[in-house]
């Protein structure tokens, strides 16, 4: 998987200068972590939230009990790793489920960021999980969007509620109705995205969320853009206060800047990324599993397991 392939070569690189090591300076450790420094902004992770996360592994990493201990390398990546898991959320966030169904997701991005088919893929995700999912076309404006999203319905074998080109906040109303009547218990309301932001589009966003009440809002944002869709998600939830965020293009050599600054600006969850073309190509967003891709981490978790075993 080529997904943080360049940062994880870079951070790799300052580890292993640490690694044959037992007892580390001061001086080792800001040297090693200069360089993951620099890795972190050429894979176009926030200037702050890099400088944040510096600050804090290396006042943890230099504490008197850390530089003494006798595996003080492995205990700086595993200082590492905990920082960034923390970075991206720490733990799973999960889909909110509706007190009284339907729970409705609504789901909302630029155009371009693979929105569509992520209705569909989330959607056959939860028809995996036993739940009656309703698509409902709400982008009214891109002329194939009703027919794209007709088509990846159809490919996951889930129904889509459409009403031509009217008003999107009509349609998201009658669907809701119409959920109800015919038993659906999940509604994906695909929303318009823009090339860019417009106050048009914001508009008709918020009056859709006042008219629905949406259980989630869901930003689809595109992993390939780097520190741009961190700004693009920032807009977005100033006005619609989303409730998390997928990451689409996650297997293409993305740099991992969207990723890592995400979470940390809006402080707002990851819940779900996509990993593929295919339409089970994806998979709810770990953030433990998703720092110990970027650090390459099979061989050195092993090695602080065995660390903390011998600490312990």
């Amino acid at each position: 998987m080529a997904l943080f392939g360049t940062l994880s070569e870079k951070i790799n690189h300052a580890f292993s200068k640490l690694r044959n090591k037992g007892a580390l300076t001061e001086l080792e450790v800001k040297n090693a972590m200069r360089e993951v420094r620099i890795a972190l902004l050429e894979a176009d992770v926030n200037f702050a939230v890099v400088k944040n996360f510096i600050n804090t592994v290396s006042e943890r990493a230099c504490g008197e009990d850390i530089l003494k201990g006798l595996e003080s390398s492995q205990q700086v990546i595993k200082i590492v790793n905990e920082e960034l898991v923390r970075l991206m959320g720490s733990t799973h966030a999960k889909l909110e489920i509706a007190d009284r169904p339907p729970t409705i997701i609504m789901m909302c991005g630029l155009q371009g960021a693979g929105k569509t088919t992520m209705c569909g893929k989330l959607a056959l995700l939860l028809k995996k999980q036993g739940k009656k999912p309703l698509l409902v076309a709400g982008d009214i404006y891109r002329p194939a969007a009703i027919k794209q999203l007709q088509v990846v319905g159809k490919s996951v074998d889930v129904p889509v509620f459409e009403m031509g080109q009217i008003s999107p906040i009509k349609i998201a109303k009658e669907a809701e109705e119409y959920a109800l009547k015919n038993g659906f218990d999940t509604i994906i309301l695909d929303t318009a995205g823009r090339l860019q932001i417009d106050e048009q589009l914001m508009q008709e966003l918020s009056e859709i969320k006042e008219k629905v009440k949406p259980t989630e809002i869901l930003l689809v944002v595109d992993a390939m853009l780097g520190q741009e869709s961190v700004n693009v998600a920032g807009t977005f939830n100033q006005k619609l206060d989303i409730t998390g965020v997928i990451l689409t293009k996650l297997d293409g050599d993305t740099r991992g800047g969207a990723a890592l600054s995400i979470k940390a600006i809006l402080n707002k969850p990851i819940k779900f990324c996509g990993i593929g073309e295919k339409m089970t190509d994806i998979e709810p967003f770990y953030p433990d599993r998703m720092a110990s891709r970027i650090l390459g981490m099979g061989d050195v978790l092993t090695l602080i397991e065995k660390a903390e075993q011998a600490i312990s």
